[in-house]
């Protein structure tokens, strides 16, 4: 069964960004249970920002679950990254990085690894292949890691203007090879995949395999169904893999967090949804 969540950012000094729901957990976790979300995808200051226990007691009052927990504070707000030529900032990302893995797995949720996988091979920094062995050691240690703590580890392609490294999905199945974890899975972006992919929906089921995640934003990353994506054949395509994880709203919340809410609850019950 496919499942909904929607996006929440808890740090309060990010004011922008693509996420629905903001700085309120209670408030957060209250709206999306009314609308009938099954899971929150969490993007925290850090793997220990949160009270653990509080937060597993909300979840089982609202009868939520934690879909994912993004890493990219660790880029936006430390600048951190695993393909820095700086030996320490790439220690210090996996330190992050670990953290997040650890308290995803305390909720079975996977962490996701987007931004902090940094810039390859640009000005004074490592070159290509370089950043690319960076990377590689990386995954296998947090790959090994969320492989003992029992949740998958989710790396993203992003578009081109956001990084120059991991851009499209097919990269992942040519990373197969330098990788001895089996424990790492892609992240589907329907925003970065729109301007990087030829056929959305053809890609999926090339590499469905490798799909552990699902972001679920539009063309211009508004909620789905306010941009041009042509959405059904993509649902077709994920329900012909077997997809069963998380369709996330990680998405602008356009006109204001609420309507963006409604707005992707209502598409997602549109395209996947069998109880409405």
């Amino acid at each position: 069964m496919i499942r909904s969540a929607v996006t929440i950012n808890l740090i309060d000094t990010m004011s922008s960004g693509p996420w629905i729901y903001w700085h309120d957990l209670e408030e957060s976790l209250r709206k999306a249970a009314e609308l009938g979300f099954d899971g929150v995808e969490l993007f925290t200051r850090s793997g220990n920002d949160l009270n653990v226990e509080h937060l597993r007691q909300r979840l089982d009052h609202y009868g939520l679950l934690v879909a994912a927990v993004g890493t990219g504070a660790g880029k936006v707000l430390h600048g951190l990254t695993l393909t820095d030529p700086d030996l320490e900032i790439r220690k210090n990302a996996l330190s992050f990085i670990s953290e997040m893995i650890s308290f995803g797995a305390k909720f079975g949720a996977p962490a996701i690894i987007g931004s902090m996988q940094g810039n390859w091979g640009l000005g004074s920094g490592p070159k290509m292949e370089e950043a690319f062995g960076f990377f590689v050691e990386a995954l296998e240690q947090l790959g090994d890691q969320a492989d003992q703590e029992g949740v998958p580890l989710l790396i993203e392609p992003l578009n081109r203007y956001e990084c120059n490294g991991f851009n499209q999905l097919f990269v992942f199945d040519n990373l197969q090879p330098y990788l001895k974890t089996r424990n790492v899975k892609v992240l589907a972006d329907l925003f970065h995949m729109n301007i990087e992919e030829e056929n959305l929906s053809q890609t999926i089921r090339d590499f469905g395999k490798y799909i552990g995640h699902v972001h679920f934003a539009d063309s211009n990353r508004r909620p789905m169904g306010m941009g041009h994506t042509d959405m059904a054949p993509i649902a077709e395509a994920l329900k012909n893999i077997g997809y069963s994880g998380y369709v996330s709203a990680e998405a602008f919340p356009y006109p204001n967090p609420d309507a963006a809410a409604e707005q992707t609850i209502k598409a997602f019950r549109e395209y996947f949804s069998t109880k409405y």
